[in-house]
């Protein structure tokens, strides 16, 4: 363990040399796009401004940190950041730092650790979140209502329970830990075994939910590389013993949710409603994110049907707002170049270059108008728009009415953004952008 400890010390020793020769891969783009407009970073519209310390062009109610670069080498990944409120009132943030699990079955990556005590204003780390010998896919936070223990699930490719033959390479056990000490130190994992799947392989990486009733639901997905298009079907965990016993829904593989014309839905994202309503959220390569209802608890489910809201084949990025009754969506509201085979068009990921957001008052049946965020201000440097223009996977929770907003920009750098709720309807839509009148397409 010492070892290991010294080699994270020496990468972020690394990193921190490297900072001059970063400045050189974070140069802000002349122009950059906005729903097919190419804007001037040096005109922008009225209603937006350039933050340059962040490297993104902002609405201006929208404070922003840079709390971790990683070494622009392209030798160190930053992966899915997830937050969240401790027990004790902490920020706790972690996310995988090094390559991706998928690539090898070999050591690639560690779970990296960020503390706040004084609410998102000083960061303290990184740290090893813990010292185990397989990669990690993200953290995904639970802490149960009434309870102290903080629970972290995910993807756990355990190598004797994990192959990357035959185009399995991204399935694995879906697992948890948890800490009673407010997130400093992390139990042995514990493998989800459904009763009516016990050898399941999939992936989890998005939110969870516990209902009103005391129910866990956790979104997964298997994917099968070995056709082309890929192929991939979606699921939902679900327990009514705090983790003891599993249900795979809507069936046992290879029975999940899919859209029909693609072969493909993944990525859900549950979230609570209250009154035994529960709300899922997938991603698809259809040109929108869908949904499906409970009314049950989390039980049945409705068939997914497509949502309003226009986004790209990237994940479900949906939270509540402080009320406990609007929910919000931040999507990317750009669905160009969809490819149902995942990267097999590089232009599909200068999609997630934008973040807007969308709020609903009915459960996720009917969305307001979509109003904009963020768009990435820096100018292509990796010759892979998969790292060039990432805002994807952004993470959120709410706090004393500040809504939080944590994105692994680029996949190297970990932004911290936050905004008042009051000032969400302060945001442009595209309409109020103006964009017709002010930038020539």
């Amino acid at each position: 363990m010492k070892k290991l400890i010294l080699s994270v010390f020496a990468i972020v020793n690394t990193i921190i040399l490297l900072s001059q020769e970063n400045m050189v891969f974070d140069k802000i783009a002349d122009t950059i796009d906005i729903q097919g407009f190419s804007v001037l970073t040096s005109r922008l519209p009225g209603n937006l401004v350039l933050n340059s310390h962040v490297g993104l062009v902002t609405v201006p109610a929208i404070n922003g940190q840079l709390i971790f670069q990683s070494d622009a080498a392209n030798k160190q990944y930053v992966y899915e950041t997830r937050a969240t409120i401790t027990p004790k009132g902490d920020y706790l943030l972690m996310f995988p730092l090094g390559q991706h699990y998928g690539t090898s079955i070999k050591k690639v990556n560690d779970m990296m650790a960020f503390r706040s005590k004084d609410k998102g204003k000083t960061w303290q780390g990184p740290t090893l979140a813990y010292d185990i010998e397989y990669n990690q896919h993200g953290f995904i936070p639970l802490i149960p209502k009434g309870s102290n223990r903080i629970y972290n699930f995910g993807t756990q490719p355990i190598p004797y329970a994990y192959t990357r033959e035959n185009g399995l390479h991204e399935n694995a056990p879906i697992g948890y830990r948890y800490s009673d000490d407010d997130g400093y130190t992390w139990s042995e994992v514990k493998i989800i075994s459904p009763v009516n799947d016990p050898g399941f392989r999939g992936m989890s990486v998005m939110r969870m939910c516990e209902t009103d009733r005391g129910t866990w639901i956790l979104g997964t997905h298997e994917g099968d590389w070995s056709y082309s298009p890929l192929i991939t079907r979606q699921y939902l965990l679900r327990s009514e013993d705090q983790g003891k016993t599993w249900q795979l829904l809507p069936d046992k593989r290879h029975k999940g949710w899919f859209v029909p014309c693609f072969g493909r839905m993944d990525e859900g994202r549950p979230i609570n409603l209250g009154n035994d309503k529960v709300f899922a959220m997938f991603r698809t390569p259809e040109g929108h994110l869908w949904g499906s209802w409970s009314n049950d608890d989390g039980k049945t489910w409705s068939k997914p049907v497509a949502t309003s809201l226009i986004h790209p084949d990237a994940p479900p990025m949906l939270f509540m707002l402080s009320d406990g009754k609007t929910l919000i969506a931040l999507h990317h509201n750009k669905a160009i170049n969809n490819d149902a085979n995942l990267g097999g068009n590089p232009k599909i990921h200068l999609n997630r270059s934008e973040i807007w957001f969308a709020t609903s008052s009915d459960g996720g049946h009917t969305w307001n108008e979509p109003r904009l965020l963020f768009v990435n201000a820096l100018g292509p440097a990796f010759n892979s728009p998969f790292r060039d223009y990432n805002c994807s996977y952004v993470d959120a929770f709410t706090d004393n009415g500040v809504l939080h907003i944590f994105l692994p920009h680029r996949w190297q750098r970990v932004l911290y953004l936050t905004i008042n709720e009051k000032d969400l309807s302060k945001c442009p839509t595209k309409k109020e952008l103006g964009l017709v009148e002010t930038v020539k397409k």
